[in-house]
């Protein structure tokens, strides 16, 4: 930033201030900060919550079965696997999940090679059956 007086004949007139370079340095920092942002996925914000009962007043361990849906290709189209049965839409998926105890929470394991939308759609379809608790499981 350059500051100068402009003379006259007779006295200084008056300061200009040449804001160029203010303004160039104001825009390299804002580029700056949008380039260094981290932008958070989604998956990031999902936590796993699963919460198991603890042991009983008898010492015996509750028959806890964890509830899984996975999403594979089956004959190389994208379906959902709830057990041993196989579902290809999220509409059938929704309507199986909406039978399960809720409190125990659902694991969605997805495999490679998967669209993400697939993907998107098993974890809805679980908080549209009332799941509170969802996890993703993304494949190794």
């Amino acid at each position: 930033m350059r500051i100068r007086a402009r003379q006259t004949r007779r006295r200084v007139e008056r300061i200009t201030l040449n804001l160029a370079s203010m303004i160039d340095v104001t825009f390299l920092l804002l580029i700056y900060f949008m380039v260094t942002t981290v932008l958070a996925k989604q998956e990031d914000r999902l936590s796993p919550t699963l919460q198991t009962e603890r042991e009983s007043a008898s010492g015996e361990l509750s028959d806890f079965q964890p509830q899984i849906v996975t999403v594979l290709l089956v004959d190389g189209q994208p379906a959902y696997q709830l057990g041993p049965n196989i579902y290809r839409d999220k509409q059938a998926l929704r309507e199986a999940l909406g039978g399960l105890p809720k409190t125990a929470g659902v694991f969605v394991h997805v495999h490679n090679q998967i669209p993400v939308g697939f993907a998107v759609a098993a974890i809805q379809s679980a908080r549209d059956a009332g799941f509170d608790q969802v996890t993703y499981v993304p494949a190794k």
